[in-house]
């Protein structure tokens, strides 16, 4: 075959020494718009697996770069005055200028051709090439000419940044945070030679604005940048190796994603994407260079595979394209996870977070380390990081002790203590019986205090019989409901150590259904009642029926049935109390500019919207005694375009706070039907982390968290303060102390009754990490 890349950068090089090597009868040319070993850029960064990965393709060339790389396992922070280091981390860092030279030399030897100081415009202009390499940068020209069958998608990010180097040498890869008197600065440094470091300087756009740098030249940004880390830097000089750069050398990052990874030309060429012309990954988790020697590996391994000749062209890209899709979107999705941390780190971390809290943060940006897997690379820093929590949690912990990991420190607010973080949600159940909660639901509740979480949640209990859900759902408008409740909350308060909570709401138009399994959100087949909301609605289009707008009467005899209600789960002997803003709901739909076309002092702005929930909160936490908490479940994002967002959110929240509540409950969507959620582990966590930074409040994150090591992760990091489990407690009543033995803390108590079980299931556990280790 006869190949071209375009680029020769570690895609394009490493890319023809491998086909040379798997058949040296391939005709092989890189071609390179730079002068013979030469190049921009200062220290590039991968993975121990990566290195592995090269060895077994190519052991020469890895053996090389073994030679020439600095390998390091410990991360340090500076930051607040304060240095703290990790270890275990297992990074390669080398001179971009090194690798490539590697590279070059290793081409040459196996007879690839390299071609200098050409401006490869087009695959057009290698006509008779069977398969051209596009390998050309984040700035591919041939990307951009087959823009239509590519279809890039290309996001610049709003930080702005700049690659610096300096003599001054390092010996972990070390974070340095600086504030100025704008805002934060960051500094990625590792060193990659045995005489240089690579010196990231990174900043939001409106701080480097500030600080006129938009205005600087690439001397004075250099000096400016001297000044910020003087501290760290003693004196060493920083230098760049931009010149090529016109003007500032400030970038910002573009994020590529391609839908098409590779085309037939109209010359019958074939040409493929690989590198940054397909796909990039942020510096923050230093993966591009992996991901382009990984291109060339998958695309060499295919054609081992399914044949390496012109023939096979299309099937070996077909399936090149299908391998290297997930693995790579793994990454950007890692990536991008850091990347925003660091593009928020000044608002959302820094002033809010103690160093140590900060350092496990930033441990975990990516969302690619978790707690237990912070365990396995330094167990020892993660145990004083326990205990530093634990005791910021009140718990004192002897020196010669293990400290409970996060998840079971105990959470007080107001006059509550929780023994626990881990919070049973309120689920739907839909059993109950002109608004009684029956035997089923105190089996249910029991059953789920037993098994060890904190604060067990009944279901959604509504305000009055038109504000029910469904037939099934349970109420707070009787005293035969209140009687119900109080001995659900007096079986839960005499047999176990767990808080009873009770969330009370009102379904607006989503009232009038039929129980979720004869058909979830569909109208009741006889005895509909009449629906309200904030503004005239269908939650399913030509389907539901039609909600009439509220009145201000409807309003006032809504509130108070939400003020009774409150009195009556006082008077059942609830601890806590939640206010169901959430899910498209009554008090839902006057937040939500997709259900408030209110043309009233109750629509429009998001003040005026929030005007009745604001209304119904004051009655409520009025009538609510002042020692029990208190929290509002609300939709972080509607995941609609038009709806509420994650930045509307945290307005939502500052003025819940403002207002009194002592804790938001962070979920999201079931607004609107046309929603397009983004689903994944633990995927509305970030609404809570941002909720609880920004805003200044107390959080419970919810959705998808099915593990300790989710729920550890997440309160570790400060994304938020109480974690709520909903399905997995459906599958396991017994999941918190299921999860315990798992992670082998085996201080948890266990019902009396239970306790013969405890070391069975300890020991089981123990086993099975036994083997897989």
């Amino acid at each position: 075959m006869k190949i071209v890349c375009i680029g020769g950068g570690p895609a394009g090089l490493y890319l023809a020494l491998l086909m040379k090597q798997l058949d040296p009868a391939h005709d092989l040319t890189v071609v390179e718009r730079n002068k013979p070993y030469d190049t921009f850029g200062w220290g590039v960064v991968f993975s121990d697996a990566t290195m592995d990965n090269m060895r077994q393709w190519d052991r020469a060339t890895a053996d090389e770069i073994e030679q020439a790389f600095n390998h390091w396992d410990d991360i340090e922070l500076l930051f607040k005055g304060r240095r703290i280091r990790s270890g275990g981390h297992g990074f390669v860092g080398i001179g971009r200028k090194k690798l490539l030279n590697i590279l070059q030399a290793r081409c040459e030897l196996l007879g690839v051709k390299l071609v200098f100081e050409t401006e490869a415009d087009s695959d057009a202009d290698y006509p008779d090439a069977d398969l051209v390499i596009a390998s050309d940068g984040i700035n591919s020209r041939i990307r951009a000419k087959y823009a239509d069958r590519f279809r890039p998608d290309i996001v610049t990010r709003p930080n702005r940044f700049i690659w610096l180097g300096t003599h001054k040498l390092y010996d972990a890869f070390t974070f340095d945070f600086q504030r100025t008197e704008h805002g934060w600065f960051q500094a990625h440094i590792y060193k990659f030679d045995e005489n240089t470091t690579t010196f990231i300087v990174e900043c939001p756009e409106n701080v480097w604005r500030a600080h006129g740098l938009d205005q600087a030249d690439q001397e004075q940004s250099i000096a400016f940048c001297e000044k910020v880390f003087e501290g760290n830097l003693q004196g060493a000089k920083l230098m760049t190796n931009a010149r090529h750069l016109r003007g500032s050398a400030w970038l910002n990052f573009q994020r590529v994603v391609c839908d098409q990874w590779w085309l037939r030309n109209p010359h019958g060429s074939h040409v493929v994407l690989m590198g940054d012309a397909v796909h990039t990954a942020h510096f923050a988790i230093g993966s591009g260079t992996k991901l382009a020697i990984e291109d060339a590996i998958e695309l060499t391994r295919q054609f081992k595979l399914l044949g390496d000749s012109k023939e096979h062209i299309p099937e070996v890209l077909a399936a090149y394209q299908e391998a290297r899709r997930v693995e790579t979107l793994r990454i950007q999705n890692a990536a991008w996870n850091a990347m925003e941390w660091f593009e928020v780190c000044g608002l959302r971390y820094c002033d809010q977070l103690d160093p140590e809290q900060f350092m496990y943060s930033m441990l975990t940006r990516s969302q690619r380390i978790s707690h237990e897997n912070l365990r396995l690379r330094d167990a020892g820093w993660l145990e004083d990081y326990e205990r530093w929590f634990a005791q910021h949690a009140g718990v004192a912990v002897a020196d010669a002790a293990k400290p409970p990991p996060p998840m079971f420190t105990p959470y007080t607010v107001r006059g509550l203590t929780l023994k626990n973080r881990i919070v049973v949600s309120p689920m739907a159940q839909y059993s109950a019986v002109d608004g009684v909660p029956g035997d089923y639901h105190l089996v249910h509740l029991g059953a789920r205090a037993m098994g060890g979480a904190g604060l067990v949640f009944a279901e959604m209990s509504c305000v009055s019989a038109e504000g029910r859900i469904t037939p099934g759902c349970p109420g707070l408008y009787k005293p035969e409901h209140t009687t119900a409740f109080k001995r659900i909350a007096d079986w839960i308060h005499t047999h176990t150590d767990a808080k009873f909570a009770i969330q009370i709401g009102h379904a607006g138009a989503k009232a009038s259904t039929r129980l979720a399994w004869d058909g979830i959100d569909q109208p009741l087949e006889s005895g509909n009642w009449p629906i309200i909301s904030a503004s005239p609605q269908q939650y399913l289009e030509g389907v539901s029926q039609t909600a009439r707008e509220m009145t201000l009467a409807d309003m006032q005899l809504v509130k108070e049935q939400f003020v009774a209600s409150t009195r009556a789960a006082d008077a059942a002997g609830a601890d806590w109390l939640e206010l169901h803003c959430a899910h498209g709901y009554l008090l839902s739909s006057f937040i939500s500019p997709l259900t408030n076309q209110r043309t009233d002092g109750y629509g429009g702005s998001l003040a005026n919207r929030l005007r009745y929930p604001l209304e119904v909160f004051a009655a409520v936490r009025a009538a609510w005694p002042q020692d029990k908490p208190m929290s509002v479940r609300i939709s972080a994002h509607d995941w609609v375009e038009g709806g509420i967002t994650p930045e509307d959110a945290v307005q939502v929240a500052r003025a819940f706070k403002e207002a009194g509540a002592d804790m938001i409950d962070c979920s999201s969507g079931q607004v609107s039907k046309k929603e397009k959620p983004v689903y994944g582990r633990m995927f509305q966590t970030p609404f809570a982390d941002r909720i609880r930074q920004e805003a200044g409040i107390p959080t419970i994150a919810v959705g998808a968290i099915s593990e300790a090591d989710h729920a550890n992760s997440i309160l570790a990091a400060g994304r938020a303060d109480l974690c709520a489990v909903a399905r997995p407690h459906l599958a396991n009543p017994a999941w918190t102390l299921t999860e315990a033995a798992k992670i082998g803390y085996t201080p948890l108590a266990w019902p009396k009754q239970y306790r013969s079980a405890k070391p069975q299931m300890e020991a089981n556990f123990a086993r099975e990490k036994a083997l897989k280790a």
